[in-house]
């Protein structure tokens, strides 16, 4: 019998989407655009997170957000009523969004008039950590009730993220949810992640994720 060529195509997506991503972030250095891109699961507080970070950096610097989701514009909306550049992209059913899709969402953005574009993207645990959106910095959101050990179900995203923000501490005392472990946990997939635990409903912790955030971009456009 005739040996089968295998052709790895998944490994051939991703080399050519990490291209892509690259080449992404060199043209946003020149610009000296930070573009953060935000992940979490559904309902983990991503678009309440930025409402407040948006309410407290938007009159420091010059912002735009590219919300994503597989229907609706909901989220762009919300961002939009708060006097911020948003637009919203639809990802046709995919749960994800890669450099080729971030690069179109730039474009429409205008990217070159901003200090910081904010990447919303699909709720979704598993495939946005998979592709290089072009991103400079990843962070992740995990909130209380999702449990302390979702580092361990779902190493990848935990490992490319630069910054953990666990949410929703306000319910802290309904939920069986160890801080230590989750930050344990985390830093096992990922030793150099910086841990924010804040409530996005109350405020608290929000400054910190501010300071990392200014600091972030303007270590970038240094």
């Amino acid at each position: 019998m005739d040996s089968i060529r295998i052709i790895e195509v998944k490994e051939s997506v991703f080399a050519d989407n990490n291209r892509e991503a690259d080449r992404i972030r060199s043209d946003l250095k020149a610009k000296k655009t930070f573009l953060l891109n935000l992940m979490s699961s559904p309902g983990s507080g991503k678009t309440t997170l930025l409402t407040k970070v948006l309410a407290k950096l938007k009159n420091e610097m010059k912002i735009g957000v590219m919300e994503a989701d597989i229907d609706s514009d909901v989220d762009a909306h919300t961002i939009a009523n708060m006097g911020v550049d948003a637009i919203q992209l639809h990802t046709g059913g995919m749960c994800h969004l890669d450099a080729g899709m971030t690069e179109q969402g730039l474009k429409e953005l205008g990217a070159e008039n901003y200090d910081l574009v904010v990447l919303e993207n699909v709720g979704n645990l598993v495939c946005p950590a998979e592709f290089d959106t072009g991103a400079v910095k990843n962070l992740m959101i995990l909130s209380v009730p999702e449990g302390h050990d979702k580092p361990l179900k779902y190493p990848l995203i935990f490992t490319v993220c630069d910054a953990l923000v666990i949410n929703k501490i306000d319910v802290l005392p309904y939920f069986d949810f160890d801080m230590d472990r989750v930050a344990e946990y985390a830093h096992m997939r990922n030793p150099k992640l910086e841990v924010f635990p804040i409530s996005a409903k109350t405020g608290e912790g929000i400054e910190a994720v501010c300071g990392w955030l200014r600091q972030q971009v303007a270590d970038w456009q240094a």
